[in-house]
This record gives C-alpha cells, structure tokens and sequence, in this order.
C-alpha cells in the first residue's frame, strides 16, 4: 500500500455483484459462443485422485493451464 500511496497509483477492483444485472444477457451471448465454437477455454485434467497432490502442487507452481479438473471417475 506505501508503494500504492507514495507513486499515485490508481487501484480499482470489481465486486461480482457490480454485474449481476447483466448476467443475464451474457449467459444468453455466451451459450451462443460456445455453440458456434468463438468461446474456447483449456482444462488441465488429471485422472485419479491419488494424483490429486502432485496435481496441486503442479497448481501453485504454474505447470498447468486453465482450469485444473481432477476426475474422479474416467469417463465412460
């Protein structure tokens, strides 16, 4: 904060709440893009949770991309 303070940096956050209002309407956009493939994101899945940890830590180290999924039960 000192830092903040003495170079007159501008901090600005968001609360989730300041957009609620508009939810709907992106939940509505946001299903189209992910039908029509514009939308794409990358999951990090491990199977097993005995890998669980090693997932983890892997996790706060930076080794994985997106979101980490550990899954339970392989897909069948």
């Amino acid at each position: 904060m000192r830092d903040i303070q003495q170079k007159s940096i501008t901090v600005r956050g968001f609360m989730n709440v300041e957009f609620i209002a508009q939810q709907p309407n992106f939940l509505k956009a946001a299903a189209g893009w992910i039908a029509d493939g514009t939308l794409k994101w990358r999951e990090d899945i491990v199977d097993a949770l005995q890998n669980a940890p090693a997932a983890f830590i892997g996790l706060l180290e930076g080794r994985n991309f997106g979101k980490l999924v550990v899954r339970i039960s392989p897909e069948r």
